[in-house]
């Protein structure tokens, strides 16, 4: 039984391990937008300005430029976080 548990505890530990690793390997947040932005704009950005860093201002250009090529999510999404108080362009 002891060695079961010393085997559930190691596997626990790698896991644990292997999680913080990914964490610590993901893509630098930026500091700008919110959630929604990420989730239905990455593939515009990737597209079309993933030349940019996301934080570059250059990126309000683009995404300006690209507008009408934007998918609808990515497009109500900006709208609704431009209508955000303290949210401006």
């Amino acid at each position: 039984m002891a060695k079961t548990l010393t085997s559930l505890a190691l596997a626990l530990v790698a896991t644990a391990s292997l999680v913080g690793a990914a964490t610590a390997q993901t893509a630098p947040q930026t500091k700008r937008g919110n959630e929604t932005l990420k989730k239905y704009c990455t593939g515009d950005y990737l597209t079309y300005c993933g030349n940019l860093s996301p934080d570059d201002p250059a990126m309000d250009k683009c995404f300006q430029t690209n507008w009408a090529k934007l998918s609808e999510n990515c497009r109500r999404a900006i709208d609704a976080y431009e209508k955000t108080p303290g949210n401006k362009k």
